[in-house]
C-alpha cells in the first residue's frame, strides 16, 4: 500500500526529497525470507521506477537501498538510528546522463551518495508520479505482518532546476495535497497514518501501527507553493 504526494504538472521535476525520521522500534515481526519497504519512489513517463528506500527485512534492522527498475543497485553505508532524521534525495541529471541518489543523517552530517548511469536514448528523464509509503514482500503467506519502525515523514518536497546556466541547480518546494494509492492486495493492512500537518511550509504525517484498508484518504493543504 502507497501513498502518492501530487501536484498538478509534474513534467518539469528534476528531483524530489523527504525527511524519514525513525520514531522508534516496533519489533522485528517480519517473516522468514520476507521484507518492507518504506518508500521513497518516482516513476518517469516510461513507468519505470526510481527507488531511494528503507528496507526492512526479517534477518536484519534495515538498510537504505538506491534501486532502479525493481533491483538494488546500491546500498548505503549509513544505518538507520531509532531517534536520527535522514534526508533522501532522487535527483535526474539528463546531462550527465544519470541518476543520482543522495542520503544524508541529519544529526550527524553523515552523507552518502551513489550515481547510477543510464541510457538516455532509451530513458526519459520527465517525472511522472513521486510516491511515499509502504510495501510489503511477503514470501510466505498473504497477509501483510506489522511494521518493523513507526517513522515520520517530513520535508516532502519536489526540484525544479532554477539556473538554465547551471543545470545542476534546484530549487525546491513544498507538495500541497496527498492522493491516496492503494495495491490492492490484502483487505487490511496492520498500518495507520496520522498526524498530519504543515510544518515549515512542507506536508507531514507518521506512519505507525493500526489498521487501514483504504491507503491515505485524499488532503489536500493550505500551503505555500
Amino acid at each position: 500500500m502507497d501513498k502518492e504526494d501530487g501536484v498538478s504538472d509534474l513534467s518539469q521535476y528534476m528531483g524530489i526529497s523527504d525527511v524519514i525520521t525513525v520514531v522508534s522500534d516496533l519489533g522485528n515481526k517480519i517473516p522468514d525470507k520476507s521484507w518492507m519497504l518504506y518508500l521513497l519512489e518516482l516513476f518517469n513517463k516510461q513507468h519505470i521506477p526510481v527507488e531511494l528506500n528503507l528496507i526492512c527485512s526479517f534477518n536484519d534492522d534495515g538498510k537504505f537501498h538506491a534501486i532502479f527498475e525493481g533491483e538494488n543497485k546500491y546500498e548505503f553505508k549509513i544505518k538507520p538510528i531509532v531517534g536520527s532524521s535522514y534526508l533522501r534525495q532522487i535527483i535526474m541529471e539528463p546531462s550527465k546522463q544519470r541518476i543520482g541518489y543522495h542520503l544524508r543523517d541529519e544529526i550527524s552530517g553523515q552523507t552518502d551518495s551513489f550515481f547510477f548511469d543510464v541510457n538516455g536514448n532509451s530513458f526519459d528523464f520527465s517525472i511522472s508520479k513521486h510516491f511515499t509509503g509502504l510495501e510489503w514482500h511477503n514470501r510466505i503467506g498473504d497477509t501483510p505482518y506489522p511494521i518493523r519502525y513507526e517513522v515520520e515523514i517530513s520535508n516532502l518536497a519536489y526540484g525544479i532546476n532554477d539556473n538554465s546556466s547551471d543545470l545542476e541547480s534546484l530549487a525546491y518546494f513544498p507538495y500541497n495535497r496527498l492522493l491516496s494509492d492503494n495495491g490492492g492486495f490484502a483487505k487490511e493492512y496492520p498500518v495507520s497514518f496520522h498526524n498530519f500537518d504543515i510544518r515549515n511550509r512542507f506536508i507531514t504525517y507518521r506512519i505507525g501501527s493500526g489498521k487501514h484498508n483504504m491507503g491515505i484518504v485524499n488532503k489536500f493543504f493550505k500551503s505555500h507553493i
